[in-house]
């Protein structure tokens, strides 16, 4: 009996290709074939009767789910390959033994951690705007800043015509010229931190993150990767609403 059909998309972010959303950008550039013919978003295939091409190679349904988290370092750019030979993630992480992809990103100028998948239903979960998965940092900014600015932060702050959502917002430690907050965001747009202080007049010297939900950064090395516990990957599941808490 036939398998049933499933979108492209999700089967490709399932096989540990991509994220959904990046499985979207492949198709939209023509790099995906099913059965000889250039895939279009929306395609539904049967993964067991369509043969399925990623950039001429054929795509497997990978068995062994990974989960790891690495600790980014600055000057690398959150994708598997780039056209302009510009450092990515993938190099910090080419020993993993699986094909697998970042769930969301960090641009290049900011570090810390960054989890990686060949799930595609956990990689949804933790990306889904619905979800609001929380995301801790510590931002260094200059040259300091006023409890104005820390109350709009916290309240939330027009960028690109659109309300922020609220956030947590502490001061670790002020010096001259100098403070260091700690930020939790529950929604993830695109360089919202340093969107919300170039808003302010706030110049981000550092922007590390150090936790997204319970899972934190801990003692792991710039450039490591470790895999995330079975435990964490459960606490993930819970904090998005995909699974509810172990008894």
């Amino acid at each position: 009996m036939a398998e049933k059909q499933v979108r492209l998309q999700k089967y490709l972010a399932d096989c540990g290709v991509a994220s959904r959303r990046k499985s979207e950008e492949l198709i939209e550039a023509g790099k995906v074939k099913v059965n000889g013919k250039i895939a279009s978003v929306g395609d539904k295939i049967d993964p067991k009767a369509d043969t399925v091409l990623v950039h001429g190679k054929k795509v497997v349904r990978q068995k062994k789910r990974l989960y790891i988290m690495l600790n980014k370092p600055r000057g690398f750019i959150t994708t598997m390959s780039d056209e302009m030979d510009r450092k990515c993630v993938a190099q910090l992480i080419s020993d993993v033994p699986e094909r697998v992809y970042p769930v969301g990103r960090l641009d290049r100028e900011s570090e810390g951690l960054l989890l990686f998948t060949n799930d595609g239903a956990f990689a949804n979960a933790m990306t889904h705007p619905s979800k609001h998965v929380s995301k801790t940092y510590r931002v260094t900014v200059r040259p300091g800043v006023t409890q104005e600015q820390l109350t709009a932060l916290t309240q939330g702050i027009i960028i690109e015509d659109r309300m922020t959502a609220p956030a947590e917002v502490r001061v670790i430690t002020r010096e001259e010229n100098r403070v260091v907050l700690e930020v939790i965001l529950y929604e993830g747009r695109n360089r919202q931190i340093r969107k919300m202080c170039e808003a302010l007049g706030l110049e981000v010297a550092r922007l590390r993150r150090t936790a997204i939900g319970s899972v934190k950064l801990g003692m792991l090395k710039q450039g490591d990767w470790r895999d995330l516990t079975e435990d964490e990957v459960h606490k993930l599941l819970v904090a998005s609403g995909a699974e509810r808490p172990k008894k």
